[in-house]
Order: C-alpha cells, then structure tokens, then sequence
C-alpha cells in the first residue's frame, strides 16, 4: 500500500496522453504471502478497516496522473471528464489523479462549472485533490477565482455573517494549503493574517476543530511560511503584526491571546470536548510556527531568529522542549542559516550541545556515577533528532547536486542510524525515535542523489525496504519507497531544485512524521506527500550522434561561475549525465577528440538550454574524423588506426582502399557498404580504367574531411563527366563548367579563410575533372579539326555523330558561335595578340583563343 508515492516519483513525466483513450490506472496489489507455507491472504479474509485502502487508492491515483508529461496541448477539459469513473459515485484514484493533473499544470483547463460538479458531490478525498490540484497549477499568481474557491471552504476567510458549511476537517487542510501556494511569495497582508491566525486556532466552538488539529496547525505555518517565504521582517505593510514574536509565542508556549479579527466572536463559546486553559498549546502550534519561522526567514542569515531556534543547551531547558520537536528547529534553523551549511561531519555535530554529547548514549554503569539530575533517556533521543534534523537540513541545501561530500557524510549517518536500531541503546532511545531518525536520514540521501541512481544508496533502501517487523510502521515503509523514487526521479531524467518555492515544496512533502497507518492524517495530510512534483526539474544532459539519431557518450566540460566559497572552477564529467543546477554555472561545453566541440554559455543561450531540457536533455553532437563512439571504442585503439588512416594515407592504395581501415574508422552502414562493393582493391587493373580509384579517392575526401555527406555529389560529379566523356552532353557540361567556374574565381572571394580551407570540393578534384575533360576535348579535336575550322569560318555543321562534341568543344573554352564570329574582322589576324585584341568583348579563355588562331592559319 505504500509503493504507489515511490512509483509516482519513478515514472513522474515518463509518457504522453492519448486524448482518444482514457488514462490507465493499475490496480491497486493488496494481496500477499504467509509464510512458511506463502499461502495467498488476501483484504476479502482478514478483518481489516473499511477505510483502510482509501489513501493507497489515492497516491495510485496520483501515481498514474504523475506519468503525464507537462506541455502537452490536448488535455482539455472534455478529456479530464472523459477519465472519470463510469456511474455516479466517484473513486480514490480518479481523486489522485486530478490532483497529478493539477501538479502538472493541466487541471488549469478544467472549466468552472466541472469543477463546481466536482465539488458538489461532496467526496472528501476528491474535494482534496481537486482543491490541492487546482491550487498547485496556480501557484504564485494570486488568482481570484481560485482565491474565492478556497475561501469557501475556510472559515477564517468567510465573512462573519456567512452560513456555516459543514466542511470536512481534511478539506479545510487542503483548502488552507492551496492558499499558501496561490499566494506564494507574494506576502499579502490578510492571508498572512488570517494563516498567523490559524496556526493557534483554539478548539471549538462546540464540537468543531477538535480532532486531528496538529496537522491543520502545521498546514497553516507552512502555507505562512509559503506565502512569507524569504521576506523575514522586511515585508511591506506587516511590521505592525510581530509576526516573528507571534509565532516564536506559538512555538515557545506562554499565556494565551485573545482572537483578533471578525472572528473572534465565534470562539466565545467553549469547545465541549477538549480544555486547554489559558496556555498555548505547544504540541499542536509548535510544528507548524517552527516551520513557518524557518521558511519566513529562508536564506536570510538573521542571527536573533536563528538563536530562538537552536536547541537548548541545559537539562532545565531541554525538559521543555520535546525530542522530536528538536528536530524541527533544527531544520529550520538550517533555512535561516542557508548560506552556513557545510556538507561536512563537523558542521552536523556543530549543531548538537556540548551537555547532550556529554550524556548522550550513556551506559547504565556510567549512570550512578554522574549527576543524578541528568535525564539521560531524553539526552539520547535530543541527539538522535538533532543530527536527523541537521541531516535534512544538508539533504535540503545540496538537494539534486550529488555533491560527493554531502553524500559521503549522509551515508555515514544512515549507516551509523541503521547499525544503532539492532543494538541495545535503541532501548534508551525508543524504536520510534530511531525509526523516524532512519526516515530523515534516509530521505536526506536520497534528495542529494536525487535522480543519480546511486547503487550504495539502492542497496541501503532495499535492505531497508525488506524489514518486516510490528517496529516498522507503515510510514516507514511509505519513507523507504519515496527514497528510492527520489533515487530514480524521473526514470533518471529529473533531479530536484534549490530554489525557495522549491524548498517549501520538498519540506511538504518529506515533513519527518509519517502516519502510523493507511488512513492516519493525524499530523500531516498524505495528500501534500506529492508536492515535491514542485521542485522536480529536467537536467539531463543526453548527447545523440547527429548521423546515426543513437544515443552516445560525450565529454563534456562545465564551468562554475565564482563564489564566496570557491573561484571560477571547472569540473569534466561524462555525459549522459545529470549537470548541476544553471544558476552555479557560466558555460557548458561539449569538448573532447572524438566530437565538435559545441559550447552553451548559460545566460546567452538560457531558452537553448531550457528547450533542451524540456525536449529530454537531447543534444546533437556530430563526431569527428578518425574517431568512433566510446561505446563501439571504449579504448580509443581503433580510432588511433583510423587517425594514422587520415594523417598518413594509410589503407589508401592506387588500387582502391582498405575495408577494413574504413572500417575501424566509422561504423555508418552507408560508408561501409559504399567501400565494400565500389573500392576494393583489384590487382592488375589499369590505372587509366580505374573507376575504383577514383570512387576510393572521393571516399578518402569525404571520409577524413569530416564530410560524408558529400560522397553522392561528388560520385555524380564523376558520372557526370564520364557521361560528358562518353555520351557528350552540353548541359551536363555546362553543369560542370559552373562548378569549376565558382572553386576558380568566386569562391576564394567570398569566403572566408577557415572556410575556404575546408571547402566542400577540394582544388585537387576540380584540376582533376578539368584536364580529363580538356584531354577528352583535344583528342577529338586531333582527329575532327577540319570540321571545327568548316564550322567556325563558314558555318557547317557536322554530321549527328561529332555534333554535340563540337558543341561541348566550343562550351568548354568559351568560343563564340559562327554568327558572332563572322560579325568580326578575324582573316587578317595573324598573332595571339591580334586575335585576343579582335575578340576583346568575349571576354575568352587563353585556350579558346589559341584554338581560334590555330583554325585561321589552318584556313588559310
């Protein structure tokens, strides 16, 4: 029952909707084996509660929904209805789901008047979803629509003369957690107020607000601490309401105030079931206010606020303030002193008092001979909370960096907690102290590995995961499985971010009190578990070869911008990867022999970067010559062949080329095939028939110049001149003159000089195709010239068979035709000099001109 908050964090944004199918939600797996004989027990055969599924159905629920990609277009509301469950009741899981749909922006769809059908079926758990979902896709905007949707299920926020509604208490927590999300980070004056207020609402009146009121309390000070989030007292327009001394009086205790505001009248009236008297009740406010100081004053350093939250440092003190209470002003003073965590031991052990090191763990032979006055049963459960506490804190500040210090240091901890529950001091401490101590810890690894898969931390959870034990409560199993889906967030795609909302949302949902069983909200509403979709963010640097669209491994070379902590540093690290987050980074580089360096600098290319991460970290890379992939050449052995290949012409022959030196040069099947049936070596073949030779002389071109894509064009440069050669063809002549006229005259022009020196034709192939051309010219000018000379002064054609080499004849050196000629006075030119003077506007070849002069001696 509790796999379903692992799975979601597993499979967050692994697929897209079908907008003509309905969204497939797995059954929910209650059945199981007895040992010794693993008989199959199943719900129908044990006498279990009727709600005891309810909760497991919701996080499948939101399991399933979580698998949606966000982005995508087509989920509108028609298709939100279309997944609703078939009749008239609604379901657990359809509730999870919309509050998936809702953490992922898509519930923002849902028409008002649907979600007014929603809600006037009066399903609690999907009140919740809803109410949470819709809150989530809003968040930080301070919509008014949602506002007055949430306000009608809080009271505070209801005119004094409003009707009262009967509201489920678990709606009223939802109701006043989708408050602090709509308005987070915005510091508005009455909701702060009005959340300040309900932190220390009293029972009452009557029969109302007297159960589970710790976890309505909490909700109120992290929905402050959401909307005050990094303000401290500072805000605009709120110094007159001491919100820092209010709510240290909620966590501290003291005398009771009397309610402030228009509602003070209704708590005239006693509650009949719970008496607190005139003191602040500390078990329900202290959680909630200790949170809400922490996030209020998020990363501002105030050392005042942080030494209200440091742990007592007497016995006398000590006894006032519960153990697990210690816990959470750990945390909050690590928030409050952001810039002061250290992912070291030191820093951790800092953080317990010198007389809890002292008495902490104490045998009981040790115990007569120390002062009697030392309670040392609540000395060792302080110092187990206060390192837990210390080590969310850690786990909170190097969230999704895997930073190698944090994770060694938080491994130490989880070993030295898991080693501690099978000795005999964990009687001194209690096993539920141990427990929840192993849960932070554990999670605390898991948010600096987040997304790594890192195998010690996997082998930890699951020996961990295995325990079967009355010691091991449901929330313990619900912990071990949100670790190892932090471990695998996003199928590896998605680690988590640092920034301030970030931190809020991820201290909702790995708040250190699990529930005892399926259906426990005593402390903390299951629903808010998922908020940590909040603080999931893609940064998975995938490279994919341009040529062959695989997946492959590439270096790539990150550069972090200087702090008061360390210089400008740069750190190498082996793609596909997970990078650091882009606020601690100047420039990214893909950089390496074997790939074309590619560099992404992060605030030029900030949208680059950002469309890269939502297209799921895909970035082109184009390898170089002479190189394969690492995973074909993990060794760099057969691309030091193929670099002596370029470098030397080796496996080059007159004859062809060597198969198998293409081969260890480039495993595109295209290139291979190519070489396999067009060069190979033929012994004996003459030089001048070698059609091979020259195909092998166009495949070593484009195979060392990094240009493979060339290799059809200059094949067919080639067939073109062998068809000119054999089957005269003017326009595939002319074709061919364009080409050598653009390498001889403009191309040197208007290119530049890196790029001319990597031109797609090479100077050599052009001389090539031009003397082959002009010797297939001149033989048969040898052979015809009296029909050239007939031709040129009077105008005859030849016959069908010589006609179009003559027209190439005269294409290929720029000779004017017949009619032009004739226009010219040329029969008493008798030198070059005369002859190029006569023809001065034809702007002809050297060759052309002496081939004219040649054909006037001739006639005469």
């Amino acid at each position: 029952m509790a796999l379903p908050v692992g799975r979601g964090m597993f499979t967050l944004c692994t697929s897209r909707a079908v907008v003509t199918e309905t969204l497939p939600i797995p059954k929910l797996n209650l059945g199981g084996r007895a040992p010794p004989r693993n008989q199959t027990i199943n719900f129908l055969h044990i006498d279990v509660p009727s709600n005891i599924h309810h909760w497991p159905l919701f996080h499948n629920g939101v399991a399933a929904g979580l698998k949606i990609a966000p982005g995508c277009s087509q989920i509108d509301s028609t298709w939100i209805v279309y997944n609703k469950p078939q009749g008239s009741e609604l379901t657990y899981d359809h509730a999870g789901f919309l509050m998936a749909l809702g953490l992922n922006a898509h519930l923002s769809n849902l028409t008002t008047l649907k979600v007014h059908d929603y809600l006037c079926k009066g399903h609690e758990i999907t009140s919740v979803g809803l109410l949470l979902g819709l809150a989530a896709a809003k968040r930080g905007t301070m919509d008014v629509s949602t506002t007055k949707m949430l306000s009608i299920h809080i009271a505070a926020l209801l005119p004094p003369t409003s009707t009262e509604l009967d509201v489920p208490h678990i709606v009223q927590v939802a109701a006043i957690m989708g408050v602090g999300l709509v308005y987070q980070g915005t510091a508005h004056r009455h909701i702060a107020e009005v959340l300040l207020g309900e932190i220390g609402r009293p029972p009452g009146p009557e029969l109302e607000n007297c159960t589970d009121r710790e976890s309505y309390s909490l909700t109120a000070g992290l929905a402050l601490g959401m909307v005050m989030l990094g303000r401290g007292s500072d805000a605009v327009g709120l110094s007159d309401l001491n919100m820092a001394d209010q709510l240290y009086h909620y966590m501290a205790g003291g005398h009771k105030k009397q309610p402030a505001g228009a509602h003070r009248e209704m708590f005239k009236s006693p509650c009949y079931q719970i008496k607190e008297g005139d003191q602040v009740n500390i078990d329900v406010t202290s959680p909630g206010a200790t949170l809400a100081l922490g996030l209020m004053f998020f990363k501002t350093g105030n050392r005042a606020v942080a030494q209200w939250l440091t742990a007592p440092d007497t016995q006398f003190l000590l006894d006032f303030v519960k153990p697990d209470f210690l816990l959470l002003r750990t945390i909050s003073r690590g928030l409050v002193l952001w810039e002061d965590v250290r992912p070291t031991s030191d820093w951790i052990q800092s953080n317990v008092p010198e007389i809890v090191k002292r008495y902490a763990f104490v045998r009981s032979s040790a115990q007569d001979e120390l002062d009697g006055e030392i309670d040392f049963q609540t000395m060792s459960q302080a110092e187990c909370n206060i390192l837990a506490g210390a080590c969310l804190v850690l786990g909170l500040r190097f969230a999704g960096s895997a930073n190698n210090s944090a994770f060694e240091t938080l491994l130490h901890y989880a070993n030295r907690c898991y080693s501690l529950s099978t000795q005999p001091a964990a009687d001194l401490v209690g096993k539920s102290t141990i427990e929840t101590c192993l849960n932070a810890v554990m999670l605390s690894l898991a948010l600096v590995m987040a997304g790594t898969g890192n195998l010690k931390v996997l082998r930890l959870t699951r020996q961990l995961h295995c325990r079967i034990s009355v010691d091991v409560p449901y929330g313990s199993h619900m912990a071990i499985h949100m670790a190892i889906g932090l471990l695998f967030l996003g199928g590896g795609r998605y680690t988590l971010s640092t920034s301030g909302p970030a931190i809020a949302a991820l201290l909702c949902s790995i708040y250190p009190r699990f529930p005892e069983n399926s259906s426990d909200n005593r402390y903390h509403l299951q629903a808010l578990r998922h908020l940590y979709v909040l603080a999931a963010e893609p940064r998975l640097i995938l490279p994919k070869d341009v040529d062959s669209c695989k997946p492959c491994y590439a270096p790539i070379e990150i550069v972090f911008k200087g702090s008061s902590f360390y210089d400008e540093k740069t750190v190498q690290m082996l793609a596909p990867c997970i990078i650091p987050e882009l606020k601690h980074l100047k420039k990214i580089t893909v950089m390496g022999p074997r790939y074309l360096q590619i560099i992404l600098d992060v605030e030029k290319d900030a949208e680059t970067l950002k469309s890269i991460f939502e297209a799921g970290g895909m970035v082109y890379v184009k390898q170089r010559a002479g190189h394969l992939s690492y995973e074909e050449d993990p060794k760099g052995y057969h691309s030091h062949l193929a670099h002596s290949f370029t470098q030397d012409g080796f496996g080059y022959h007159a004859n062809g080329i060597n198969s198998k030196a293409i081969r260890s040069f480039t495993s595109d099947p295209k290139i291979l095939t190519f070489a396999e049936y067009f060069c190979r070596e033929q012994p004996g073949i003459a030089e001048e028939d070698g059609f091979n030779v020259n195909l092998a002389s166009y495949l070593h071109e484009c195979v060392t110049k990094e240009k493979p894509h060339l290799l059809p064009m200059l094949a067919e440069i080639h067939q073109a001149m062998k068809s000119v050669c054999s089957n005269p063809s003017p326009y595939l002549l002319w074709q061919i003159k364009l080409l050598l006229a653009y390498y001889d005259f403009t191309h040197a022009r208007v290119a530049s000089d890196d790029y001319s020196k990597a031109s797609l034709v090479n100077a050599e192939m052009c001389a090539t195709v031009s003397s082959q051309l002009e010797l297939t010219l001149e033989t048969w000018l040898q052979d015809n010239e009296d029909k050239f000379v007939r031709y040129l002064i009077r105008g005859q054609l030849p016959d069908s068979s010589s006609r179009c080499l003559l027209f190439c004849f005269l294409l290929f050196h720029d000779i004017p035709s017949h009619m032009e000629i004739n226009q010219i006075p040329l029969m008493g030119c008798s030198s070059l000099p005369e002859v190029c003077d006569a023809l001065q506007n034809f702007n002809m070849p050297v060759s052309g001109l002496m081939h004219i002069l040649n054909a006037l001696q001739t006639a005469r």
